[in-house]
């Protein structure tokens, strides 16, 4: 249970409380001991370093950390002590994050069989010179990539729902499709206009 809490995403602001990145929850601890981040509690956005919130106890419906000497909150929101840049995060181009792009939905028809059912559809296809980018991958059922094949939508007769575009770096392409609502707080509600199945 300790392993799976430890890797549990932690929001990163920087020191203007803009959405810089996502760290697991070690990470996060790791940044608030040595001092360079400082948690923040969602409630009243109240500032810890390490020796406060170790000193605060957890209440029972809080996730915590437990060893044998200690008990711990787990932190959701971190911020940075120094850093106070805008960030720049590009969101990484993977067959998880195209499903999160697509919400889980074929580009062609609409429908959200289910991730089992649905497969990466080259737009251009390969057998046309076609690559794996943002601008060319979409999500597609089962059923209409077999009715695709190796041609093009307008060879296919198809016609895409959206044009396919590299997304904007969001909260969510980082937290391995958790979503966790004291986030909504400190980040635009344009962070969160993809829901994540998980």
């Amino acid at each position: 249970m300790t392993a799976i809490v430890l890797q549990r995403p932690t929001l990163v602001l920087n020191r203007n409380w803009q959405a810089v990145g996502v760290a697991s929850v070690a990470r996060a601890l790791v940044k608030v001991f040595g001092g360079s981040a400082r948690i923040v509690d969602p409630a009243d956005f109240r500032q810890y370093t390490w020796d406060d919130w170790s000193r605060l106890r957890p209440s029972v419906h809080e996730l915590q950390l437990r060893t044998n000497s200690f008990c711990l909150r787990v932190p959701e929101v971190i911020t940075l002590t120094t850093y106070d840049r805008v960030p720049t995060n590009v969101v990484t181009f993977s067959r998880r994050n195209v499903f999160k792009r697509d919400r889980f939905t074929c580009q062609y028809c609409g429908h959200q069989p289910g991730s089992a059912e649905l497969t990466i559809d080259h737009v251009l296809p390969r057998a046309q010179g076609g690559t794996s980018t943002w601008e060319n991958c979409v999500l597609a059922c089962v059923e209409c990539n077999s009715r695709k094949a190796d041609r093009t939508p307008t060879q296919a007769g198809m016609k895409l729902r959206k044009a396919p575009e590299r997304p904007n770096w969001r909260p969510f392409y980082a937290a391995d499709g958790v979503r966790i609502d004291s986030w909504q707080k400190f980040v635009n509600e344009a962070f969160w206009n993809v829901e994540l199945d998980t």
